[in-house]
């Protein structure tokens, strides 16, 4: 992974859904979201995705004002638009009306020097698929401990 540089990534979205396909979308910023994103500044968590009039949007996503900019700052939560190609929008919108479909975004890099989000079409899992999950993970964590307690 050359040239990739991780800002933030949406954990709680693989634990609410199951994530069925991704995609990399650019993303338009001012010049102030660039500068607090190359700090690190931004959070992911409970934005989404919408497609409205054939445009891609992400909504939510927190970015945090850049604190030397004073004035001339950005809001936080604003609509951010989204770079994709028609086709990929179209899928997005055939997709996202599908019953139990969502469009979450699961990480914000930079990649070559540009702002990139990585979107999901993902299906939401109910509260006992989250169980499930959970005790297969320990399942798994004890299986390791005992294998690796063995090796020695």
């Amino acid at each position: 992974m050359s040239g990739i540089k991780i800002i933030c990534q949406n954990r709680k979205a693989r634990h609410d859904y199951y994530i069925e396909e991704t995609l990399e979308a650019g993303i338009v910023l001012k010049g102030t979201e660039v500068k607090s994103l190359r700090e690190g500044k931004a959070n992911l968590v409970d934005s989404y995705v919408s497609v409205e009039r054939e445009e891609a949007w992400l909504n939510n996503c927190h970015i945090n004002p850049y604190t030397p900019a004073n004035q001339f700052n950005h809001v936080p939560t604003r609509k951010r638009k989204l770079l994709l190609h028609k086709k990929e929008i179209a899928r997005l919108i055939g997709k996202s009306h599908e019953r139990g479909y969502s469009l979450v975004p699961l990480q914000l890099y930079f990649k070559e020097g540009k702002a990139k989000v990585e979107i999901s079409i993902a299906k939401g899992k109910k509260q006992h698929d989250k169980r499930d999950a959970i005790k297969q993970r320990e399942a798994q964590r004890e299986i390791d401990k005992a294998l690796k307690s063995l090796k020695k």
